[in-house]
């Protein structure tokens, strides 16, 4: 896995963008915050946190918590599946804003999210209607279709993700700040068995991933923040690989997200670039 994580930082080096970050403060107890998704809480990838919200889907072994645990950081998991950029920035039912975890003494904050907000999973779910057992619609009746995003779609994402850049600096103005973007399910050409999804599907998928990259890459860049381009990180390492970071259909155990594989490398990925900060030219994408 190391010889593997330092071939692949390598690789990011020629398409990196750095970005000025406050003074690393990072020791053993730092608050470190984690806000996002279903991709930030660890869907269905292993045992659900004690004392959390069970629909958020928070796991023992999402990457925050790897993190926290070889960095001995103290975390506060945030994070929740379905979330979007409204719920980061203001509360969801019972839950208060993500952002309310964010308080002075923080240390560091990651974020992923966006996905919920240009409907990529439940795209990628739609799609396969019809196509596989489980997913047939009921007698009589005609699958959905998928709504891809629109340009206000993304327009909205970008306002939004700066604008929780924005808020973070705010509360916490000498927090290190990371934005985590999606890891990759489908791979630049060709499928899989897993993926259960005509040409046109999976060249609609692969352009909202690219745009949504693209976005977080560009909001990151705009507000100072750093980004670890997970989808760059898991390059071959798609829901057709041998070794995925992320599930197709069907998921083990849940489809269109992040393997516990996923999490790990992700989480050695951020650990390289807290330990290492004069090797920041990886992140980007």
């Amino acid at each position: 896995m190391k010889g593997m994580l330092a071939g692949g930082l390598l690789a990011l080096a020629g398409c990196a963008t750095t970005t000025a970050q406050p003074p690393l403060t990072l020791s053993s107890g730092a608050r470190y915050v984690s806000l996002g998704s279903s991709y930030a809480a660890g869907a269905g990838i292993g045992t659900l946190l004690p004392g959390t919200p069970q629909r958020c889907g928070r796991t023992q072994n999402n990457y925050a918590r790897l993190l926290a645990a070889r960095m001995r950081f103290d975390l506060i998991d945030a994070s929740c599946g379905g979330a979007t950029t409204a719920h980061i920035l203001g509360p969801w039912n019972e839950l208060p804003p993500q952002l309310d975890a964010v308080t002075p003494d923080t240390k560091l904050v990651t974020i992923t999210i966006g996905g919920n907000d240009v409907r990529y999973v439940l795209n990628l779910a739609i799609a396969m209607c019809g196509r596989v057992s489980g997913m047939m619609p009921p007698t009589g009746r005609a699958c959905p279709s998928a709504t891809w995003p629109s340009e206000v779609d993304y327009s909205v994402l970008g306002q939004r993700l700066r604008e929780i850049a924005r808020e973070v600096r705010r509360r916490a103005p000498q927090a290190e700040l990371i934005f985590v973007d999606y890891v990759r399910i489908l791979p630049d050409v060709g499928g899989c068995v897993a993926l259960p999804l005509d040409e046109t599907q999976m060249a609609a998928g692969r352009e909202a991933f690219r745009r949504l990259a693209d976005i977080t890459a560009k909001s990151a860049e705009a507000e100072g923040a750093t980004l670890l381009s997970a989808g760059e990180l898991s390059r071959g390492h798609d829901a057709c690989s041998a070794q995925p970071w992320s599930a197709g259909y069907p998921g083990k155990p849940t489809i269109w997200h992040p393997t516990a594989a996923g999490h790990a490398g992700i989480a050695a990925a951020l650990a390289e670039r807290l330990l290492n900060p004069s090797k920041s030219q990886w992140v980007g994408g």
